[in-house]
């Protein structure tokens, strides 16, 4: 009777762990080059860093002999990262403004609501980026700022103003950050900035603070300097986009100058914003 033939299964074993090995590998290491999030505490603050893929250009996967230097960079906007703002305002150069004049009639500007972040006026957008922004308003909000006295709130928007990028000044009437209103329409009017007449803020439904009182101390002073106002609804809603009814109602009360509300005419605004200075 023939002899079957031995055959050594132990070169194939050996092959299978190995490319079981290489396998196991790549995952993991596929894995902490694109996901490598890790998050610590630092002085009470949670701290959420993500790296870079490890490449020649800016992430050489070297171990340094010392760190001279931490430079942090973050974004104020809650669920958001710096690369997810800046790569959306970087990208409105895609839009197709011609498109929208000659079919539509539309004149588009493309901008962005700044946060305001602390008392020395600081903003939530790189000045490369900034710079690219056809019109912008700066504004105190509750997730990204928190209140200080009267004095460095005020500080915090007379520094906003005096940024040459800033065209306006949101909801300064919310009554949780309150400034000293005098000192901001004198800077406003001086550094040619908008002050914003918030509709929003005059809505009953609206969770801001004083809306009414504040406001009228504003337009008090914007009156005696002459100081420019600009109207906006501020809708969180499709329906109230356009809707000034409330500050309407006020500008007709306190019978204030329609010369000093630029939104009253296109080419008026034009002078304001960044896209036509």
């Amino acid at each position: 009777m023939a002899k079957k033939k031995r055959i050594n299964k132990k070169p194939m074993i050996y092959m299978l762990v190995i490319l079981l090995i290489i396998g196991i590998g790549t995952i993991y290491l596929s894995s902490r080059h694109h996901n490598d999030i890790e998050e610590y505490q630092v002085d009470g603050l949670s701290i959420q860093h993500q790296f870079l893929t490890v490449n020649p250009n800016s992430r050489s996967g070297k171990t340094l002999p010392r760190v001279n230097g931490i430079v942090i960079h973050y974004t104020a906007n809650p669920g958001s990262t710096a690369q997810n703002n800046r790569d959306y305002f970087e990208n409105l150069k895609m839009v197709d403004r011609d498109k929208y004049k000659d079919c539509y009639g539309v004149e588009l500007l493309l901008g962005t609501e700044l946060n305001i972040l602390d008392y020395q006026g600081t903003i939530d957008m790189e000045e490369r980026t900034l710079k690219k922004m056809d019109v912008t308003i700066a504004s105190i909000h509750p997730p990204c700022y928190k209140s200080g006295t009267k004095e460095e709130n005020t500080n915090a928007y007379l520094c906003a103003i005096k940024n040459p990028y800033v065209n306006i000044i949101g909801h300064p009437d919310d009554g949780r950050f309150k400034p000293d209103y005098r000192a901001v329409v004198q800077a406003a009017k001086e550094y040619k900035v908008l002050l914003e007449l918030n509709n929003n803020s005059l809505d009953p439904r609206c969770f801001r603070q004083n809306g009414r009182e504040n406001m009228l101390e504003l337009l008090k002073y914007c009156k005696e300097y002459q100081a420019p106002v600009i109207i906006g609804s501020d809708a969180h809603v499709d329906d109230l986009v356009g809707a000034h009814e409330f500050v309407e109602a006020l500008l007709k009360e306190t019978e204030f100058p329609e010369e000093l509300v630029v939104n009253r005419s296109v080419e008026e605004l034009k002078k304001y914003v960044n896209r036509y200075r």
